[in-house]
């Protein structure tokens, strides 16, 4: 069970297109920032497969400027 937190910095004027993306996608919790134009995001996969391609679809995001991870954790148990 994979659960990272990651500053996810939007395209300039897409903030709410990308917040909106991130809130689509089950894995995802985001939480805005009250003091900067970035989200915060919290992901919970169920594994590395669902994981790698839930980055992929991250990646894909044409309102995400750049992505960058705060913190991992990786069930050692569970995967």
């Amino acid at each position: 069970m994979p659960i990272k937190s990651y500053l996810a910095y939007p395209v300039n004027g897409k903030r709410d297109e990308l917040a909106q993306a991130l809130r689509s996608m089950p894995e995802c919790e985001i939480i805005p920032s009250t003091n900067q134009d970035i989200i915060i995001l919290v992901t919970d996969t169920i594994d590395t497969k669902m994981e790698e391609a839930l980055e992929k679809k991250l990646r894909d995001l044409s309102s995400l400027q750049c992505l960058t991870l705060v913190s991992g954790y990786k069930d050692p148990i569970t995967d």
